[in-house]
């Protein structure tokens, strides 16, 4: 579905639910890391692109304190009292992330009137391309539009993350929230989340499609393997004493081998190579060198496999399967994308081969582990945006 057939069907779903048509039209997409992964939180490159899948949220006054909150995903509506302090909800209330950004804005002195909302959204959800994100940064669009304050892209961005980690309690990196914002249509993102300093990376190749592969699996874990590879990065950087892993390189690395266990050493090898790989994966881009940035992708999901041990099962089936294909098959690489254990893998893919690249990988991952994969192709697509208001 197309953006505008989707803020279509969210005004006239807003104006059966409301009994009045929405003022305001907001939306921002969901992304794919294309190369980068678990690199953020240590201050360094990200490669992402915006996905042509979004959260749009149609809103309309409402004459009260009361912002109401409903979303076609869930039938758990919110309630938000905008005259009392505003906290989080229940852990996984997913309200938590339009809410973290509705205090975002009222610390900054900026307390919308009441409102009605309504979200639809065809961003995947728990599939690793940042539902979250896209939610988040479409409240702050549409909260512009409200309150008639705009922000500066990046405080956007960081005020949207600040949401993530106060309402949500997830701790995560800068760039679901960047790419949301600041995503162009047929461009990536050369991410540097130490500096902010960002840079559109021309992927305008019609020759080149981007394949993204949804497993249908999310493997539930304790929930403490994302916080734990971070400690672990923190204390690799700690012991090779440099401010974060950012600052080291393969050759310092392997001289204090004997001071880090063997775990966090694997840890820290996958986050200086993924960095050096990300930089030269964007190089590449540039060069329309689609050998070499598959190639990088190829390394880096082994890397996340072997060396920071988030993969699993069913991303290796597509990765094994999109690999045996082939640049003679259409595919230049493939990789898992996301924080790992079940979502999404992403492949490059020549634009002639999607369908017959479609049909090796479907029938391919459904023999191997009875379940059908959800597939699609996005041309990098563009950031959050205002569609009516």
């Amino acid at each position: 579905m197309i953006l505008n057939e989707l803020a279509q069907e969210t005004a006239a779903q807003f104006t059966r639910a409301f009994g009045r048509p929405p003022q305001w039209l907001a939306a921002a997409p969901g992304r794919v890391n294309l190369i980068g992964e678990h690199t953020d939180y240590n201050d360094g490159f990200v490669f992402p692109m915006a996905i042509e899948r979004y959260t749009v949220i149609a809103a309309a006054p409402n004459g009260s304190e009361t912002v109401m909150l409903r979303s076609d995903a869930t039938g758990d509506p919110a309630a938000v009292n905008l005259s009392q302090p505003l906290r989080p909800g229940p852990k996984g209330w997913w309200a938590n992330y339009p809410v973290g950004v509705l205090a975002g804005f009222a610390a900054r002195g900026v307390v919308p009137p009441g409102f009605d909302a309504l979200t639809r959204s065809t961003v995947p959800l728990g599939g690793g391309l940042s539902s979250s994100a896209s939610l988040e940064v479409a409240t702050a669009t549409l909260l512009e539009a409200v309150t008639g304050r705009t922000l500066d892209p990046v405080e956007k961005a960081l005020l949207c993350q600040k949401a993530e980690h106060d309402y949500a309690g997830m701790p995560c990196g800068i760039m679901d929230q960047f790419i949301a914002t600041l995503g162009q249509h047929n461009h990536a993102l050369l991410l540097d989340c130490r500096s902010r300093h960002f840079e559109l990376v021309p992927m305008s190749d019609p020759a080149i499609s981007v394949l993204i592969i949804n497993t249908n699996v999310k493997h539930e874990l304790t929930g403490s393997e994302y916080p734990t590879r971070r400690k672990q990065c923190e204390t690799a950087a700690r012991l090779l004493g440099v401010p974060s892993l950012r600052d080291a390189s393969a050759e310092l690395l392997e001289a204090n081998k004997a001071k880090l266990d063997e775990v966090v050493f694997r840890r820290a090898r996958h986050v200086i190579g993924e960095i050096a790989r990300t930089t030269r994966a964007a190089d590449a881009a540039r060069r329309g060198d689609w050998s070499e940035m598959g190639r990088l992708m190829d390394a880096s999901h082994d890397s996340l496999r072997d060396d920071y041990e988030v993969s699993c099962a069913e991303l290796d089936a597509v990765v094994e399967i999109a690999r045996r294909l082939g640049s003679a098959g259409g595919v230049f690489g493939c990789r898992m994308t996301g924080g790992g254990f079940g979502g999404c893998a992403v492949a490059l893919v020549q634009t002639t081969t999607v369908q017959s690249v479609m049909r090796e990988i479907e029938t391919g991952y459904t023999g191997r582990t009875g379940i059908k994969p959800t597939m699609f192709v996005s041309r990098p697509g563009a950031g959050a945006t205002l569609l009516k208001g």
